[in-house]
């Protein structure tokens, strides 16, 4: 799923109240997290997560969670990234057209 600008303008709206529910810190982003992440975006569609490391390090492992895990990365900023991938059973975000 491809989010026009409008949506992810509206879900970066959604994510100032978002504390972030998982983090990725020394050890890297490992399958164990990645199982973290896949279990959040399931349960909540759109989750805040904080990078812990070098730059390229978060660049790495930003993209290898959207790969992952199929989410659209909404934003990102410092160290803290935001992910929304859409529920097909039980939609909860309302996204606009």
């Amino acid at each position: 799923m491809t989010l026009t600008n409008a949506q992810k303008k509206h879900l970066r709206g959604l994510t100032h109240d978002l504390d972030p529910v998982v983090m990725v810190a020394g050890k890297g982003l490992s399958d164990n997290v990645l199982a973290e992440i896949e279990q959040a975006l399931n349960h909540h569609e759109l989750v805040k997560i904080k990078l812990r490391g070098e730059r390229e390090d978060r660049l790495r492992w930003i993209e290898r969670i959207g790969d992952a895990t199929g989410a659209e990365l909404v934003h990102r900023i410092g160290q803290v990234a935001c992910f929304f991938r859409r529920n097909p059973e039980q939609p909860r975000i309302d996204l606009p057209r």
